[in-house]
């Protein structure tokens, strides 16, 4: 399974998403959504696409979805991942945050198990002191 490698950092926070990495913190998986038309954003920015406005809420979704789209990787981008290789990079459309869709990893599927449409759900992965990534398992 693909992981940060020893001592590398999570992404580092801007004012636009910091909400979004505090959660992950606490294991929530929260997405962006305007807070006057309520359309839901991914990743977060300062302005709704949809009518302009700067108003946000941070809504907590269940982490459920289904692959909307993978790849699978058979060479190392990093060595710390030469061991995971093959290993896939799922595109999942989250079922109760309109057409948001957050990218990460199926975990528990061979590159021959995924399928678009595959249902999935959310798992957090530890992956530093204190810090956690969504995953994904097959549901």
């Amino acid at each position: 399974m693909p992981y940060l490698p020893d001592g590398a950092p999570l992404p580092q926070a801007t004012p636009d998403d910091s909400p979004y990495w505090d959660a992950h913190a606490r294991r929530e998986l929260r997405i962006q959504c305007c807070a006057d038309c309520g359309t839901f954003r991914h990743p977060p920015g300062p302005l709704c696409a949809n009518c302009g406005s700067s108003r946000v809420n941070w809504t907590q979704v269940s982490g459920k979805g289904k692959i909307f789209s993978y790849t699978v990787a058979h060479y190392a981008t990093h060595p710390a991942l030469k061991q995971s290789v093959p290993y896939n990079v799922a595109v999942v459309m989250l079922e109760d945050a309109g057409d948001v869709r957050i990218v990460s990893n199926v975990v528990d599927a061979s590159p021959d198990e995924m399928r678009i449409g595959m249902k999935v759900e959310l798992f957090w992965d530890a992956v530093s002191e204190g810090g956690y990534l969504p995953r994904f398992r097959k549901a």
